[in-house]
């Protein structure tokens, strides 16, 4: 069951195909060898990591879990597949984000090969990770960061035909060693577009003409290494490219599509950082446990100090989470296709949301486990540095803030919910008092269910929309699928198309479970806030103002997904009330913001307090969870 905490002497990865499950061992075999020691002393002495690579190449780890079977030669254990990549992602994050990190930018540097038409390309690629190489991203620069669009990598057409590549790149992984680097530059013979007004505007197909990814040979003598950009045993090189000779043979995209295959590799890879986390967060929570639980403190306990009990208990519950809700968004990723791109928002939550619980959880075992986190035997320091980076990697919280709330009104007003939404036009609605918008939301969302059906097959316009969002209900997926669909994703535009199934069913299939009723009732708050306030012109361009509502949103999906695993593996009902007493708690803070936002217009501040929730609180619920935090003190500690 995901809320099972990962234990490196009881995992079994029995949801896994045979060949799967001995590399899954011989990774953590690998790592358990090498012990905790060893481990440490490589972070603080910063060594690069060349006996894991040599373990990786022996073993053919990544060629298995990172060739698509399109390009495995007729191997039938080579394949992308989601859930076992996620499952590797969490044993590496388990022992050290340098091991994640390595495998991370490499999935990054092999997005644009994969999605590319370019045969010699893939072919090459595949040869290069049979034979234990790694990969590179080469997308951000120095001056520019994410504002690809102004990139100073200049390619230059050649006379005698091929081009030649000048410019430099900030910030890749790997770049000190990658067999190939996927590069983003554009053509000095064509326009470059102006970010700002492509803000305002969407480009044209000509004005992206001159942009192009192509691959790089990080040991070429054209390709200048410069330095390791952070104090850190993992690599992430600043290098120039100069004159480097590219050839018809190493361009991946040209055009818009290059801009496409930049989006949808970070895609693919930004899923990798919340199950970094969630290993960390194992990891930590271990040696937190057995030292709060270990340690007697004027004749108790620490684990027996209410303010200890409480950061244990939220803090297995919020892992708890992170893990129901990731195993998930698994299935909504391996199941996602051209019709149902609900994915988008699920990863770009697993990205945001997971990591900063992630953090969260840090923070918090830190006042637990107090100065023994910091001593020098111990994995936490390490775990502390690393979790207050993921946030910040492929992507900013921002970013993805902004990217999820894209989906707000297509996610909250499903089709089904028309009724709710007439509520914009109801004379007085937005100065009706709570009670009564909350009454008349109740009676429209309710009915609607029954009416809007009805209508939709009198109305075309109805019909098509309920067409668009019915969905087959998505499996649990550990089959041994290849995942091609994420390496067609096609254009990353096109979001305002994509619809969502009704939420609200799962939530009321747990509505016995205290936390998770009072839950609902904020969330049909919010429905209704959004129907009669919702960001206005002014402030949908304030991005301070629309995180403030993005909170709140964001919450519900992260809810819905914990609520499907949790009945998918038959949760302990107490598990989930403790999860959302937590998921009260935060929404009711985010509540409180919004409603002291100094650009909320009054109905906005008026509405939001409707929103605030005190949890329920149980005594023989919160002393279950505890009981099985405490019950992982000794489960696990990595030999020295």
């Amino acid at each position: 069951m995901p809320q099972d905490f990962f234990n490196p002497n009881t995992a079994d990865f029995a949801q896994f195909d045979p060949q799967t499950r001995r590399l899954l061992r011989a990774t953590v075999d690998w790592f358990e060898t090498r012990g905790k020691n060893r481990l440490l002393d490589d972070d603080r002495s910063r060594v690069w990591p060349s006996e894991f690579l040599d373990f990786v190449k022996r073993e053919r780890l990544f060629a298995t879990f990172l060739t698509p079977a399109a390009e495995a030669g007729g191997d039938p254990d080579k394949r992308w597949d989601t859930s076992r990549n996620a499952m590797l992602s969490q044993i590496f994050g388990f022992y050290g984000m340098t091991y994640w990190y390595i495998w991370q930018v490499t999935i990054l540097g092999l997005g644009p090969i994969w999605q590319s038409d370019n045969a010699v390309a893939k072919k090459k690629a595949a040869a290069q990770l049979d034979s234990g190489a790694i990969f590179a991203f080469g997308l951000s620069e120095k001056e520019h960061g994410a504002d690809v669009y102004s990139t100073d990598m200049i390619v230059d057409p050649q006379p005698d035909g091929g081009y030649t590549a000048t410019g430099g790149k900030h910030y890749i992984g790997n770049g000190n060693l990658a067999s190939m680097v996927s590069v983003f530059g554009r053509r000095s013979d064509k326009p470059i577009i102006d970010s700002a007004a492509a803000l305002r505007d969407k480009p044209t197909q000509q004005d992206y003409e001159g942009y192009l990814f192509f691959v790089a040979d990080s040991q070429h003598d054209a390709y200048k290494l410069k330095n390791n950009v952070v104090n850190s045993q993992i690599y992430v090189a600043a290098f120039d490219l100069e004159n480097y000779p590219v050839a018809e043979n190493d361009i991946l995209h040209r055009g818009e599509d290059a801009f496409h295959a930049a989006m949808n590799t970070v895609n693919v890879g930004k899923f990798n950082l919340g199950f970094g986390a969630i290993g960390a967060c194992e990891h930590s929570f271990y040696e937190a446990i057995d030292h709060a639980e270990n340690r007697i403190l004027f004749g108790h306990r620490v684990t027996e100090f209410p303010q200890v009990r409480a950061l244990i208990a939220d803090s297995y519950a919020r892992i708890a989470a992170m893990k129901l809700y990731s195993a998930r968004a698994v299935d909504y990723m391996r199941s996602a296709s051209p019709d149902d791109r609900r994915y988008l928002l699920f990863n770009a939550i697993e990205k945001m949301s997971v990591t900063r619980q992630g953090q969260r959880v840090i923070e918090d075992l830190a006042d637990v486990i107090a100065a023994r986190g910091f001593e020098n035997d111990m994995y936490f320091p390490v775990a502390m540095t690393a979790m207050f980076g993921l946030p910040r990697l492929e992507g900013t919280v921002h970013v993805n803030m902004a990217l999820s709330l894209k989906f707000m009104a297509n996610y909250m007003f499903h089709p089904a919910d028309a009724g709710l939404a007439a509520m914009r036009s109801l004379p007085g609605a937005s100065v009706a008092p709570k009670a009564a918008t909350r009454a008349v939301a109740g009676a429209l969302t309710w009915s609607s269910r029954k009416v809007t059906p009805r209508l939709g097959a009198v109305v075309k316009p109805l019909r098509a929309e309920f067409a668009s969002a019915a969905y087959a209900p998505v499996p649990t997926r550990h089959d041994t699928a290849d995942d091609e669909f994420l390496f067609r994703q096609g254009p990353s535009s096109g979001l305002g198309r994509i619809r969502f199934a009704d939420w609200r069913p799962v939530f009321e299939s747990f509505r016995d479970i205290a936390n998770v009723a009072v839950f609902l009732e904020q969330v049909l708050a919010l429905q209704a806030l959004l129907a009669v306030a919702a960001p206005t012109s002014s402030q949908q361009q304030d991005v301070d103002f629309l995180f403030a509502f993005g909170e709140l949103f964001t919450a519900v999906p992260y809810a819905q997904l914990v609520l499907e695993q949790a009945r998918i593996d038959g949760t302990d009902p107490a598990v989930i009330d403790q999860i959302f007493d937590g998921f009260v708690r935060a929404f009711s803070a985010n509540a409180l913001t919004l409603h002291n936002k100094p650009t909320a217009t009054p109905t906005q501040q008026h509405r939001a307090l409707d929103l605030v929730r005190r949890p329920v609180f149980d005594d023989a619920r919160f002393e279950r969870v505890l009981g099985k935090a405490r019950a992982l003190a000794g489960a696990y500690e990595m030999k020295a």
